[in-house]
């Protein structure tokens, strides 16, 4: 974090795609995550997509927040929202692409009403807010159904969690589109 700027221009030197933004509370997950001062200081030093993911109890009041500081895409999980629609269209209406995100357990099948008005799905290949984690394998066959599911509506599958140089082959084969990489591959 202390050399975040230079990290930054590495990453896009390195020709990265996007960058992945974690935002946590402590009570969704046990860590707490970024803040949108900091991604606003990475906008003014790079023009890259910015996917936000929001690991929290309640994103709605932080939406227009992360919205102005320069986020591209914004993910909330279904299993912390009562109004996954209504969260989905504030996304919408802050000029961001909204993006929902699943834990492990959560089935694929809380994505059939809001389908026609997501952007992207992010599928933890890990439980949330533990960083380090092995992949779980059940999770590539998850991949495959989303893909499925989505059945060529221009939506993005992206893989947070468990991306290594040995199951990131296996993941863009079932459909992924985006991977997340962190820890496992540095």
């Amino acid at each position: 974090p202390l050399n975040l700027q230079k990290e930054v221009l590495s990453l896009e030197e390195a020709g990265i795609d996007f960058l992945h933004f974690d935002v946590m509370d402590g009570l969704f997950v046990p860590r707490y995550g970024l803040y949108p001062e900091l991604l606003a200081a990475i906008r003014s030093i790079s023009s890259l997509p910015i996917d936000v993911h929001m690991m929290v109890e309640d994103a709605e009041p932080y939406i227009p927040l992360f919205a102005k500081a320069g986020a591209h895409i914004i993910a909330v999980h279904p299993e912390s929202h009562r109004h996954l629609h209504r969260t989905i269209q504030m996304i919408r209406d802050a000029g961001v692409k909204p993006g929902v995100a699943l834990t492990p357990a959560t089935p694929l099948s809380i994505l059939d009403y809001v389908m026609e008005d997501i952007d992207l799905v992010m599928l933890m290949a890990i439980n949330p807010g533990i960083v380090g984690h092995p992949l779980i394998p059940q999770m590539l066959r998850k991949i495959s159904e989303l893909k499925t599911k989505i059945d060529g509506r221009p939506i993005d599958i992206s893989i947070d969690g468990g991306v290594t140089f040995e199951s990131a082959p296996e993941m863009i084969k079932q459909g992924a589109t985006m991977l997340v990489c962190g820890s496992s591959t540095i």
